[in-house]
């Protein structure tokens, strides 16, 4: 028996259903940017908090795009991109501790080291022609 029409179905039907839930974040992240505009537009915005709810709901929506490029694309920059953005959310919270800034910024550390050493350009290996 030959596996190979099933493994075929299978990722056919995975990338099928991936696209549909990156659809279906899309929608949500719609329906939540325009709920939330309704409520921001309401808050008090001489205080601090409005500005801290701001940024926190724009850094969801904006996981939520990067979560939806990463089901379309499996890009490890699209991954690694997702991860920068929750780490930012969770940096930006107003309770945040000075120990959980220090793990997030030795994420973003971890994150960059990331990016450099593996999405970096590989040099063409071809060797140099000396001139004549």
């Amino acid at each position: 028996m030959n596996p190979e029409p099933l493994i075929r179905l299978t990722r056919l039907f995975a990338k099928w259903l991936e696209r549909l839930l990156a659809v279906a974040i899309v929608a949500g992240i719609i329906a939540y940017g325009l709920a939330s505009a309704a409520e921001l537009l309401s808050m008090d915005w001489r205080s601090s908090e409005a500005f801290y709810d701001l940024m926190y709901r724009v850094l969801l929506m904006v996981i939520g795009v990067e979560l939806a490029r990463t089901l379309l694309t499996h890009d490890l920059g699209a991954i690694l991109e997702l991860l920068a953005f929750v780490v930012a959310r969770k940096t930006l919270k107003p309770d945040v501790d000075a120990f959980d800034i220090f793990l997030c910024a030795l994420a973003f550390v971890a994150l960059l080291a990331a990016r450099y050493y593996f999405l970096r350009p590989v040099p063409d290996k071809t060797p140099e022609q000396s001139p004549p």
